[in-house]
């Protein structure tokens, strides 16, 4: 049946690309696309954007997928390794909730201190926590594990935020247009679930060489390249670098309390992220407990679902990209979401092995459609001034929600349940973030974009009005 389903999918998301692609051929080739290009492109690789735009997008996807490569790397391995090291379950769960205390605790300090210092020297200082993180890895010694873990914490904060405020602010100073922000970021997520599956097939090779340390090793490599190519590359951005850093803190909070779609936004990162960071915990004894009563089922194929889940991911960032054509992010968000507590819903309900296994990978769907476009939400919302630390604010009830689930040692089905309704309430801030943007259009929005949002918004307003009245005759 898995690969069965890797196959399917495979070819779903071949057939997508390959649509987009002949699509995108067509709008080039249609009359009047040269003229077109003229203003909407200086030529780049795909939605457009020139020599120029193009290298630069090219430059910060290789930074990115470099810095995500050394994050999943390590993941496969980082339980088995604790476990070889002799510690217990619940000595290894205490290691994963200081990960994600130190993120929750440090993340806003380092956040307001990219503002302030620089979100350049910021990733610089991703690339040495995370490489001495990986050194730490080395030691059986559970006090300098720990250490490694609130160091992965710290940098695992800096690789949500520092790499986006640079790109978004790099991108607006430059001048390229707005929707070319939304297509790299789309690229940088589809590319996400590539090097995710190369990875685990890396940090396998490695450690059947040289055993369960050897992929944090490969991490460290890939951490030093990380930091080369940002030192040789990159310039240097900042938020309001006149504040000191405690003061750009509660700049920070003063700006998502005074501003109702700031919040709804980190409410709706924080519930879906929470349910999506608890999942990865609870993917595999959900699936094998649902496989335990599948006559034959029997063990599960770890490595192979993890790659069919990264295709998932992929085709739903490939979705992203024509859902953005044809809908506000505030809108098709909101409906990814309802999908996603539907899907939960079915999880909870069933232990047949086929129905759990499917709600999953649309959960994975959800999940590539989701970072793009909240990416794309958040650069309309948050300011430039205290972006970082913003962006790390939204995390501290993130971090709380899975140190919370991890404590509390419940039931599978009881989590899902949970997290289920983490998404109800992301789902309704979504509603209520959607009907305040139809009164506020988001910063960032030239004119035409503006007066395409509204057309937008008035034919699916249109779209429900008929439906309703077709319901009631």
């Amino acid at each position: 049946m898995y690969t069965e389903v890797f196959g399917v999918l495979c070819a779903a998301c071949v057939a997508i690309r390959w649509g987009q692609y002949a699509a995108e051929q067509r709008d080039h080739a249609a009359p009047g696309a040269a003229a077109g290009s003229t203003v909407k492109a200086s030529g780049s690789g795909s939605v457009s954007g020139g020599a120029d735009f193009g290298a630069f997008q090219r430059n910060y996807l290789l930074v990115y997928l470099l810095a995500v490569a050394s994050d999943w790397l390590q993941g496969p391995y980082v339980y088995a390794l604790y476990s070889s090291y002799g510690y217990d379950k619940a000595a290894i769960g205490q290691l994963f909730i200081a990960g994600f205390g130190s993120s929750a605790l440090f993340g806003t300090v380092v956040g307001s201190v990219a503002d302030k210092y620089g979100r350049r020297s910021n990733v610089l200082f991703f690339a040495l926590t995370y490489g001495l993180s990986c050194v730490t890895k080395h030691s059986p010694d559970y006090n300098i594990l720990m250490v490694g873990r609130v160091l992965g914490g710290i940098a695992t904060s800096i690789l949500f935020s520092a790499f986006e405020s640079w790109l978004v602010y790099e991108h607006n100073k430059r001048g390229y247009e707005a929707a070319w922000l939304s297509e790299t970021f789309s690229k940088a997520q589809f590319g996400n679930a590539v090097v995710a599956i190369a990875a685990g097939q890396v940090a396998g090779a490695a450690a059947s060489v040289g055993g369960k340390v050897a992929p944090f090793d490969v991490s460290l490599a890939v951490l030093v390249l990380t930091g080369l190519v940002v030192a040789a590359t990159w310039t240097e951005n900042y938020g309001d670098a006149t504040q000191s850093v405690s003061g750009g803190l509660r700049n920070a909070w003063r700006t998502i309390i005074a501003d109702e779609k700031i919040v709804l936004v980190g409410i709706v990162q924080s519930c879906f992220e929470g349910a999506m960071y608890t999942f990865v915990f609870m993917w595999t004894p959900a699936l094998q407990a649902a496989s335990n009563v599948t006559a034959g089922a029997g063990e599960i194929p770890h490595g192979m679902i993890f790659s069919t889940f990264m295709v998932a991911i992929m085709i739903g960032s490939s979705l992203f990209t024509f859902l953005s054509k044809q809908a506000p992010e505030e809108l098709f968000l909101r409906n990814a979401f309802a999908v996603s507590v539907c899907v939960f819903m079915l999880a909870t309900m069933t232990t047949v092995l086929l129905p759990v296994y499917i709600s999953f990978l649309m959960f994975e769907v959800v999940c590539g459609i989701y970072f793009p476009a909240m990416a794309t939400v958040r650069s309309r919302y948050v300011p430039e001034e205290t972006r970082s630390a913003t962006l790390n604010f939204f995390r501290v009830p993130l971090n709380a929600i899975v140190v919370f689930m991890l404590y509390k040692n419940w039931g599978t089905t009881r989590v899902l349940q949970l997290c289920a309704l983490l998404l109800v309430v992301a789902t309704s801030c979504q509603h209520r973030l959607y009907s305040v943007s139809k009164v506020s259009i988001p910063r960032g929005d030239d004119l035409e974009q503006q007066e395409e949002r509204r057309e937008m918004i008035e034919t699916d307003e249109a779209g429900m009005a008929d439906a309703i009245e077709k319901v009631a005759s």
